[in-house]
């Protein structure tokens, strides 16, 4: 009897060998050439199977990366001073999008498939530049100079007392009256890869804070359905900075759904406890509290618990304290998983900051007309910013808390990766 293979069949038995794999397991042919069994659903079968197909340019991850990805820009509105706005959408080849406004450095919509392969936006946002500029809750903003709270908007910094915008009750938020989100960021569309480059100048004294600093954020889309951001900044004078995105997901599709159906894991076992005003009082642990997500739980599962510290927020609106050890990506540490069983949408954060915010969209209220002209009702989205925890300029040097100051001739950098895919 004479035997014949072709090259498909031959590499892919040598490589689910050398994997591995018994010849037992190849039992049924593919479409392209390859053979499998039932087996073939185990971890180590369907790795060699994915590992011949790249080898021969079959793989759906190989063909994906060598399609091009584009970026298209167009006006998004005009400001009160006659300055345009500009709309930039980023597309890779499995038609994931990603739509950035060079007003605030903003994530306008991510749109990504469900398991069905429906694409839909999952990112809460206006269909028009007046609302963002006069209603928005920072909607994919980047939030900045000092994302979060820092108390009573003061701080001391070389034996100098600050005094910064008052904007949330007694305290500051997000750099206060006029953040970063309030700005028309200067952009360029990067000469490699798929992204925008956005930087912008803060002078000395902006909204109380010291120094003129240069800040830079890049937003880059990847054929894996990763948006990556990257901040960069650097001052003249020290200076206190923390940076972040304030984009609200929903991952059942941006409309009139609520998030309490999503399913949220966090990488952290102590989260940053917080007085009536929502500042920190200390760090403690989430074990025994309705704060611990260090296995999945449903969002709604505990969320109208009876605890003092979901009283004070209404709802999660608190930094958790990630792991230092755990899974990474490109050297990233995982700081968050959220999922949402309807769709099978899920999406990973990986980070190099010390904390991730989670607040669970406590105050919409349905005021808000969303993209899709639906309004937002009471926590349709939520925030996971990944950042230093807040007031850190008030609690520098005590065990725990990383430092948030820059000093001339340094440079701040950090990255977050948003890693999307179904189930």
């Amino acid at each position: 009897m004479k035997i014949i293979f072709n090259q498909s069949i031959f590499i892919s038995i040598v490589i689910f060998l050398s994997f591995g794999c018994t010849v037992s397991e190849i039992t049924q042919k593919t479409k392209d050439g390859f053979v499998k069994s039932k087996s073939y659903l185990t971890e180590k079968s369907k790795f060699a199977y994915e590992k011949g197909r790249e080898q021969l340019g079959l793989s759906e991850n190989t063909k994906s990366q060598n399609k091009a990805m584009t970026v298209a820009k167009k006006t998004f509105g005009e400001m009160p001073n006659g300055e345009k706005v500009s709309l930039f959408v980023l597309t890779n080849a499995n038609k994931m999008q990603v739509s950035l406004l060079d007003y605030g450095a903003t994530v306008k919509e991510i749109v990504v498939p469900n398991r069905d392969g429906k694409l839909e936006n999952v990112s809460l946002g206006f269909s028009n530049l007046k609302d963002y500029r006069e209603k928005s809750p920072y909607f994919g903003s980047t939030a900045g100079r000092y994302a979060n709270r820092i108390a009573k908007g003061k701080f001391s910094l070389n034996g100098k007392e600050y005094q910064l915008a008052v904007n949330n009750g007694v305290n500051h938020l997000h750099g206060g009256e006029r953040g970063f989100d309030k700005i028309v960021w200067n952009a360029k569309i990067k000469d490699v890869g798929t992204g925008v480059v956005f930087t912008m100048r803060s002078p000395d004294g902006d909204e109380g804070y010291p120094g003129n600093l240069v800040s830079k954020v890049t937003y880059t889309l990847t054929n894996e359905n990763e948006l990556k951001i990257e901040y960069s900044a650097t001052c003249d004078k020290e200076t206190v900075l923390n940076l972040t995105n304030h984009t609200y997901f929903n991952l059942a599709g941006e409309g009139d759904s609520t998030i309490l159906d999503h399913q949220l894991t966090l990488f952290a076992d102590k989260f940053v406890a917080t007085d009536e005003t929502n500042i920190p009082i200390s760090i403690s642990k989430v074990s025994g509290t309705p704060l611990d997500f260090t296995k999945p739980f449903i969002i709604g599962e505990r969320i109208e618990q009876e605890h003092e510290q979901l009283q004070f927020g209404k709802g999660y609106d608190h930094t958790w304290v990630i792991r230092n050890e755990g899974g990474t990506e490109d050297n990233l540490r995982h700081a968050a998983t959220l999922r949402d069983p309807g769709s099978g949408r899920k999406m990973d954060i990986y980070t190099d900051q010390p904390g991730i915010q989670f607040y669970s969209g406590n105050y919409l209220d349905g005021s808000y007309l969303g993209h899709s002209g639906k309004p937002y009702p009471f926590r349709s989205g939520l925030c996971l910013e990944t950042q230093v925890f807040p007031d850190s300029p008030n609690h520098q040097g005590e065990k725990g808390w990383k430092s948030c100051v820059l000093k001339p001739g340094e440079t701040y950098r950090h990255t977050t990766l948003h890693k999307f895919s179904v189930e």
